[in-house]
């Protein structure tokens, strides 16, 4: 690590935010096939566990959009507390439910919190980070969603050998725990530079930078350069931008919101959540029997998911942000249309006494399936889980960023909640229909990526002014950015030789 410990140190630290978001995803996904949870809440339907689940993620879509003002106003840092404050809030609500209507009130107050806590912390590891390891620092935050996930999946299986409601109400109060970790640890963590540069107070920026990049050394070389960089970008945005939210809808912003939007958008659109909250329903239907091995399932699937993540962390920076995505979208969409082609050629679908579906399959699809929707979580670990929060931190100037990426965030939240909601009546109507469908968009995704997004690998985030100021179609572009490196090479040189 080197020079950069301290920036990994605050990067990791952050990165509870995503262990957070991910704790509470893994930890309903469970919880919706406990026996108790079930009797508790009047045994819901495939409508109702649709709005439980959703309600959360409409908590982080307006969580989100709010994150923005109050990033750019209290910095990215008291941002970050707050988020942790109000989901221990909604955590305790939830604990606590007496009927339907508490829980739901308290899983869209915990949303209020995760909303904010997924536009604040990518934003806030993006601004520590140097242009060389960024896509990595902020891999961390998936990769945190991942341990989430995998921790609430063995704390759920643990859980439900309870004969009663602290089955589920054990599980909902532990998430509290890591919400006040983080709030007690960002009490100790700086304040972003360019958030400190952008108020003002820039030799607290070059005392933050030197901490993080030169052990102390304020006169530092590179730490000297990259203040004046951050402080004449600051300056020439003061004299030529506004700080609106009118501003996204100009040129050359437009286009970046667009991209920031769209990308968020398609990440949801792979259907990972479909997986992350439905999966031990999913290994029922397709024959995997009893709720001890559904649970068990759902739990090796969160190991694979926190493991293939780790080459993401690792490469990203090398590999790019497209080439990543366009081998990620192929894997996702071919593991869909295996298991679509696979169920739909075999199911003799029937519907059981309580009116769950099963598809009686023969045992060999039900294999099948399960390795499909195995392989598909290492496809979206290694690409579009990461990626998808790394492009939307580090597209935008320093001026807008916190507002670009609310509207970006909430965007990803907004087919969250849509998914969410429809996910549990389409798999119990259309089935593998549904595999198709995400199979679809996912082959779609790979010329998405290819014609509009240009590569943004070891860009310090002033350089993203360049890269997004020529065609929008990124793969004709690209002359005119190696034009741009050569002429920067060229001038590095000639100083050099001065």
């Amino acid at each position: 690590m080197g020079r950069n410990t301290h920036a990994y140190f605050v990067g990791s630290v952050s990165a509870l935010g995503g262990f957070i978001f991910g704790f509470d995803t893994g930890l309903m996904s469970s919880i919706l096939e406990m026996d108790y949870w079930k009797a508790y809440f009047g045994n819901p339907g495939p409508v109702g566990v649709g709005v439980i689940t959703s309600l959360l993620t409409a908590g982080c879509f307006v969580g989100s959009l709010c994150a923005g003002y109050l990033a750019d106003k209290f910095s990215r840092k008291r941002t970050i507390m707050v988020a942790c404050v109000v989901f221990s809030l909604g955590a305790s609500i939830q604990c606590g439910s007496r009927n339907r209507a508490m829980l739901i009130a308290g899983r869209f107050v915990a949303g209020l919190g995760v909303g904010v806590l997924s536009m604040t912390v990518p934003i806030y590891q993006s601004e520590i980070a140097p242009s060389h390891i960024r896509g990595r620092l902020v891999s961390l935050q998936q990769w945190a969603i991942t341990w989430g996930l995998l921790v609430a999946f063995w704390i759920d299986y643990g859980c439900h050998f309870i004969k009663s409601d602290a089955s589920w109400r054990i599980p909902i109060g532990i998430q509290i725990v890591p919400a006040v970790v983080l709030f007690c640890a960002m009490t100790m963590m700086p304040f972003t530079p360019r958030w400190l540069i952008d108020h003002d107070r820039s030799y607290e920026a070059q005392t933050v930078l030197a901490w993080l990049r030169a052990g102390g050394n304020m006169h530092d070389p590179e730490v000297v350069q990259e203040v004046e960089d951050i402080k004449e970008a600051v300056r020439m945005e003061r004299e030529t931008a506004m700080r609106s939210y009118f501003e996204l809808l100009r040129f050359p912003i437009r286009r970046r919101l667009v991209l920031g939007v769209a990308i968020q958008a398609l990440q949801q659109l792979t259907g990972i959540n479909v997986i992350m909250y439905f999966a031990p329903s999913l290994f029922k239907q397709s024959g995997l029997s009893g709720d001890n091995a559904s649970l068990l399932a759902q739990g090796v699937n969160g190991v694979i998911n926190m493991l293939a993540t780790i080459p993401a962390i690792l490469f990203v920076d090398r590999l790019g942000r497209r080439v990543t995505l366009m081998i990620g979208s192929f894997g996702c969409a071919a593991t869909y249309f295996v298991q679509a082609v696979a169920t739909g050629a075999t199911q003799n679908k029937i519907y059981e006494d309580d009116g769950s579906v099963n598809l009686q399959l023969p045992k060999g699809v039900s294999y099948l399936v399960i390795v499909m929707v195995y392989l598909f979580v290492i496809s979206f670990a290694m690409s579009w889980g990461p990626i998808g929060w790394i492009y939307p931190s580090e597209i935008f100037p320093m001026h807008i960023r916190s507002k670009a990426n609310s509207i970006t965030t909430a965007s990803n939240w907004l087919f969250n909640f849509v998914i969410g909601l429809v996910a549990p009546i389409l798999m119990k109507r259309i089935t593998w229909g549904l595999d198709l469908i995400f199979a679809v968009i996912m082959f779609a995704a790979i010329g998405i990526i290819y014609a509009f997004y240009p590569e943004t690998k070891n860009r310090s985030l002033e350089d993203m002014e360049v890269i997004f100021t020529g065609s929008v179609w990124a793969h004709r572009d690209r002359r005119r950015i190696a034009d741009y490196d050569d002429a920067v090479f060229a001038e590095n040189n000639k100083e050099f030789e001065l």
